[in-house]
C-alpha cells in the first residue's frame, strides 16, 4: 500500500473489512474531488478483482459498453460482446469471480455508482439481485460502492427501503483533510510552507486532495491561489459549476442556495434562504438543503435554547464560498490577481477572510477542546444571535461550546495577518455580547470569553478578567 496522508481511521475499518472473513457490502461517499478513489483503490489495490467507474450523463448501452471492457481487461481477454442489460452483466461478473473467490478474498469496487444508475435502466434492480441472491453468501467478497453524489447514497443506497434495506455492513464518509492533514500532505509532496501559508491555502482550497495537488514546489499560498483560480487554464477558475452540475441533477436551486449563503456569512434560517432564492417551501427547499448537507458544502447549526427548525445554515465549502466571492464576477484576471485582491483596503477581502477563518475553527472543534483542556467533557456546539428590538441592543455569537460541567465557551473569533489588538470599544462590544446573551438565554452556566486568533492577541493582558482563554492558529494543526 502505498502513503496516504491520513485517513488512519478509514484506512483501519477498510483493513478490518479485508480481514473479516464476511461478505461485505461497503459504502464510501463524500464531496467530489476527497480522494474516495484513491483510498478504496490504494488500500484494496492487491485484492482488487474487478473496478468499474460510472460514466457521467452516458446512456445504458455506453455504460454496458464500459462495463464489457472493464471485464475484459481483468479478465485479460479480447472484447466481450456487450451484455443486453445489467442482469446479464451481473451474471458475467458472478462467472467471473467464481474461481477467483475459491482461492482467496477478493474485492470490486464500482465507482461512481450514482452514474451507473440511469433512469429506467435497471441498475439497481441488478445490483440488489446480484447481491441478495450471490454475492450476500460469498465469504470471501467485499463489495466496495463509491459515490460523489452523498445525498443519493444515502437515499438510495443507505436508507433503501426495496431490495437493499439493512444490507450495508460498513458506511464512510469521507472528509476533506483537517489544516494537519492538509500540512502533512504537502510535505509528502515536498510542499514546504510554513502553517500560515497552508491556512490561506485552506481558506480558498478547503482540504481537498485534488485541488492541492495544484499546488507547486517554490510557490507561495498567493501564488498557487493566484495561478490555480484566476488563469485562464487553472483548475479552480471553472470548477465550480463543473462541481455542481455532476453531483445534482437540477443544480441552479442547489447554486442559488450557496450564492445567497456566500453573502451572509452569519448564515440564514431556512425561511430566509426560501425568500431569498424563490424556493417552494415544502419538499423542495428540504430536499435541497438535505442534498447539500449531506455534501458538505452547507452546515446547518442549532442556535443555543433552540430546537432544529430553527437552525442556521451556512456555507462551509472553502472553495465554494471563495468561487462566489472572488473568481465568478472577477473584473480582474491573470497573474497578480489575488495578491490585488488580498492586500486591498477593501472590505471583501476583510469580510471573506474572517467567514473562511471562522468555518474552519467550527470543522476543528476538537482541536479547539483540546487546547482548551476540555476534551474529555461532553459538549455541544452551537451558534446564537439576539436582533434587537427598538433601543435594545443586539448580539451575534458564531460559536458556543456548551458543557456538560455548568460551564460555555463563548467563542470570539478573528483572522489577522498580525497579533490582534482588542481595543477599548472592542472590549465594551464584548462586555455587552456576554450580558446580552446571559439576560436572553437566563443561563445560570460560567460563561468564559475565549479569543480564537490567527497570531495570537497583543494585550490579553489588559482584558485579563474579560478574555479568559486564548486559543491561537497553531492548536487546530494539532
Amino acid at each position: 500500500m502505498e502513503n496516504v496522508t491520513g485517513r488512519d481511521s478509514e484506512k483501519a475499518t477498510l483493513m478490518k473489512i479485508e480481514r473479516s472473513g464476511e461478505p461485505e457490502l461497503v459504502v464510501v461517499y463524500g464531496r467530489r474531488r476527497v480522494g474516495k478513489t484513491y483510498l478504496v483503490r490504494n488500500v484494496f489495490q492487491k485484492q482488487m478483482a474487478f473496478d468499474l467507474s460510472g460514466i457521467h450523463n452516458a446512456s445504458l448501452e455506453q455504460q454496458l459498453e464500459n462495463f464489457s471492457a472493464a471485464l475484459a481487461k481483468v479478465m485479460g481477454s479480447l472484447p466481450l460482446a456487450n451484455p443486453t442489460g445489467w442482469m446479464q452483466a451481473f451474471n458475467m461478473l458472478e462467472n467471473y469471480l467464481t474461481p477467483l473467490i475459491k482461492k482467496q478474498r477478493k474485492v470490486i469496487f464500482f465507482d461512481e455508482f450514482p452514474w451507473l444508475s440511469t433512469a429506467r435502466s435497471g441498475f439497481m434492480q441488478a445490483f440488489e439481485s446480484f447481491w441478495n441472491t450471490w454475492a450476500s453468501r460469498q465469504n470471501n467478497l467485499v463489495v466496495v460502492i463509491c459515490g460523489s453524489s452523498a445525498a443519493w447514497m444515502i437515499q438510495k443506497v443507505i436508507n433503501n427501503r426495496g431490495g437493499l434495506h439493512n444490507r450495508v455492513t460498513s458506511r464512510i464518509r469521507l472528509l476533506p483533510f483537517t489544516l494537519s492533514e492538509t500540512e502533512a500532505f504537502l510535505k509528502y509532496r515536498k510542499i514546504n510552507l510554513d502553517r500560515h501559508q497552508v491556512l490561506q491555502l485552506y481558506m480558498a482550497m478547503g482540504g481537498i486532495p485534488q485541488y492541492l495537488k495544484e499546488v507547486g514546489p517554490g510557490e507561495s499560498a498567493m501564488q498557487a491561489i493566484d495561478r490555480t483560480c484566476f488563469t485562464k487554464d487553472g483548475l479552480l477558475r471553472d470548477e465550480f459549476k463543473n462541481l455542481f452540475h455532476s453531483l445534482f441533477d437540477d443544480a441552479g436551486y442547489h447554486i442559488a442556495v450557496v450564492r445567497a449563503l456566500a453573502k451572509k456569512g452569519s448564515g440564514l434560517t431556512r425561511n430566509e434562504i426560501i425568500e431569498a432564492c424563490k424556493l417552494t417551501s415544502g419538499g423542495g427547499a428540504t430536499k435541497i438543503l438535505d442534498e447539500l448537507t449531506e455534501s458538505g458544502f452547507i452546515t446547518p447549526y442549532i442556535p443555543f435554547g433552540r430546537t432544529a427548525k430553527d437552525s442556521i445554515y451556512k456555507l462551509t465549502d472553502e472553495y465554494a464560498n471563495f468561487y462566489v466571492k472572488f473568481i465568478e464576477n472577477s473584473r480582474f484576471s491573470g497573474p497578480g490577481t489575488w495578491a490585488r485582491y488580498s492586500t486591498s483596503t477593501g472590505t471583501s477581502w476583510k469580510s471573506w477572510s474572517g467567514t473562511a477563518f471562522e468555518s474552519i475553527c467550527m470543522k476543528h472543534i476538537l482541536q479547539l477542546k483540546k487546547a482548551l483542556g476540555i476534551e474529555g467533557v461532553h459538549t455541544e456546539i452551537s451558534a446564537w444571535r439576539y436582533r434587537s428590538q427598538r433601543d435594545e441592543q443586539g448580539a451575534q455569537i458564531d460559536l458556543l461550546i456548551d458543557r456538560q460541567d455548568s460551564c460555555i465557551n463563548i467563542c470570539e473569533i478573528k483572522f489577522s495577518t498580525n497579533t490582534y489588538d482588542i481595543s477599548k470599544s472592542y472590549a465594551k462590544d464584548l462586555e455587552n455580547k456576554l450580558s446580552v446573551f446571559r439576560e436572553r438565554t437566563l443561563t445560570r452556566k460560567t460563561l468564559f470569553l475565549t479569543m480564537i486568533t490567527t497570531n495570537g492577541v497583543k494585550n490579553i493582558q489588559n482584558f485579563a478578567g474579560l478574555v479568559h482563554n486564548e486559543v491561537t492558529v497553531n492548536e487546530l494543526f494539532k
